[in-house]
């Protein structure tokens, strides 16, 4: 009797597909899933959170470019679904970088460790060379755009970094010169201002000049049938400035100042006597020797797609 209820029970064993260690049947563990995210990175402007959202309740370890990121070494997740963990992180420097996490389930008995990776891109600043001028270029539509579609698309000054052949593209330019104190380049200061664009062959000048009471820098750029520029797509360009030899530089300095309230009146302290602080400014120092005019530049580097200057065909329909 007792040899049939031995047989009954190991045919019933076999028929489920199970097997018996010590007491207990033994299953595949299975492999949970891992996912990571984060938020837009941009240098010294985090922390930044690393979220990472598991099948299943553990720990997650997480990493940068294959080094554990301090205070993350074993983050644990919430203990109800979704299970989430998250890591503070501070970028240290622009590019891609690769961000990873490990999750180690809680139930390692019916889990397995798994890993997740992601790409990120930490803002690069854009800029020209380094120089003491600085640079900034937009465009904008010029007033009275000629072209099929300029009654739709013909507003003036609208900044956009999309043309359809036929407009005309102008170019708004602004430098600042360091050597003398971030003053504002004009053709008092500068020796020379250009711009080179893909497709014409020499460098051509700039212009300054009074555009509704401001005035800066501009080129404008015709587009149509030939002779005037009609090459399609990204149109690459760079800006140069070379400064003037000067021999009077503006110099940062402080001075101590009286306090006056919002009348005009000097401030007193609790004793009646006058109180002063002290503010910055700056003065003209003339120098023996005159400083040779230094050259900036500027590229355009946006990788994004729509965001580099386009100049695209009229559509057909």
């Amino acid at each position: 009797m007792n040899r049939k209820i031995g047989v009954a029970v190991i045919s019933a064993v076999a028929l489920f597909g199970g097997a018996i260690v010590g007491s207990a049947p033994a299953y595949a563990a299975v492999t949970p899933t891992l996912v990571l995210a984060e938020r837009a990175a941009v240098v010294d402007l985090g922390p930044v959170f690393i979220t990472a959202t598991a099948s299943t309740a553990g720990s997650v370890k997480f990493s940068e470019a294959g080094v554990v990121i301090k205070g993350c070494e074993a983050v644990a997740t919430t203990t109800v679904s979704p299970f989430i963990a998250k890591c503070s992180w501070t970028p240290t420097k622009g590019g891609p970088t690769v961000l990873s996490g490990t999750l180690t389930p809680t139930d390692a008995v019916n889990f397995t460790a798994v890993d997740a990776q992601l790409i990120v891109k930490v803002g690069v600043p854009q800029q020209g060379t380094m120089s003491p001028i600085s640079i900034y270029v937009d465009q904008v539509l010029a007033t009275g755009a000629t072209g099929p579609l300029a009654p739709r698309f013909g507003t003036g000054c609208n900044v956009t970094t999309q043309y359809i052949l036929g407009q005309k593209i102008v170019f708004r330019i602004f430098a600042n010169n360091a050597d003398e104190g971030g003053v504002a380049m004009d053709p008092r200061n500068t020796a020379k201002a250009t711009i080179e664009i893909s497709g014409i062959k020499d460098p051509q000048p700039l212009r300054y000049g009074n555009h509704a009471g401001g005035a800066f820098w501009t080129y404008a750029l015709a587009t149509g049938a030939a002779p005037l520029y009609n090459s399609l797509g990204v149109i690459n360009f760079k800006v140069t400035f070379t400064a003037k030899s000067t021999s009077i530089v503006k110099v940062l300095s402080t001075k101590r100042v009286l306090v006056r309230d919002a009348a005009g009146a000097p401030v007193l302290d609790d004793a009646g006597k006058f109180t002063f602080k002290r503010i910055s400014f700056y003065r003209n120092r003339t120098l023996s020797q005159p400083i040779e005019g230094a050259t900036g530049s500027y590229t355009p580097t946006w990788a994004a797609t729509g965001s580099l200057l386009t100049l695209y065909a009229l559509p057909t329909a």
